[in-house]
């Protein structure tokens, strides 16, 4: 393609049609390819027994109803105070680690523009309730292209949920100058050997992509970890 244009050259083999793509597309493909390429990316997979928490969530009145996500967001926040450098940031120079004692979680919504992350400020302080609500107003906003640049800024660490798309595990590129993103895919009932027969059981596979300049893999496992001890305390 060196001396023709990529649609001349695509055209050659057939019929061809040219797209073009919106600001928003190229800002985030060009912070994607920065990220992936300057961040030394390492992904641990893990699954969570979610059993309990689902029989708590189906126990709940229809408006007390939150998604599975609003319980992630929360067992994160968690796992951030147990692990402080999870909720930190490489200096520029990268001689030191900034820790911030604010916890704000960004939610990656596909929509019309691509996929955006919103932020959800003070998670910490807000109760199932009020983050549900959050979520539901953001991801319409972001579904409807009405998120501001401010409402995308300032967290401390994403997670990516892919929800009843499918899947099970993958790899999320960490959100500069994040140190960590979550990956959720949709919950699967799954065979679980109890020591006498294998019984149904209702399992969340996690993905936690992170930078392997302030994150070990050991410490990764412990995080990840602690998030699924949150979770299968609920209901139980």
């Amino acid at each position: 393609m060196t001396d023709t244009s990529a649609e001349d050259y695509f055209a050659a083999f057939g019929p061809v049609r040219v797209v073009e793509r919106t600001r928003v597309q190229k800002f985030v493909a060009k912070t994607m390819a920065t990220n992936v390429t300057t961040i030394p990316h390492v992904t641990h997979c893990d699954d969570v027994d979610v059993t309990a928490l689902e029989a708590y969530r189906k126990s709940l009145t229809a408006d007390q109803k939150v998604s599975p996500l609003v319980f992630l967001i929360k067992a994160v926040v968690d796992a951030l105070r147990e692990f402080p450098h999870f909720n930190g940031s490489l200096a520029p120079d990268g001689g030191s680690l900034i820790l911030k004692d604010y916890f704000h979680v960004g939610i990656a919504v596909d929509g019309p523009l691509g996929l955006l992350v919103p932020v959800l400020r003070d998670c910490d302080q807000k109760d199932l309730g009020q983050l549900s609500a959050e979520l539901k107003d953001v991801s319409a906003l972001a579904r409807t292209k009405g998120l501001s640049m401010d409402m995308m800024s300032g967290g401390c660490i994403s997670i990516s949920s892919l929800g009843g798309i499918g899947g099970t595990y993958f790899t999320p590129i960490i959100n500069a100058p994040e140190v960590a993103i979550l990956g959720a895919t949709g919950i699967q009932t799954r065979p679980v050997w109890d020591g006498e027969t294998f019984v149904p059981r209702k399992i969340l596979p996690l993905s936690l992509s992170y930078d392997h300049r302030v994150i070990n893999g050991a410490d990764a496992a412990r995080f990840v970890r602690h998030i699924a001890d949150s979770l299968t305390k609920v209901g139980s």
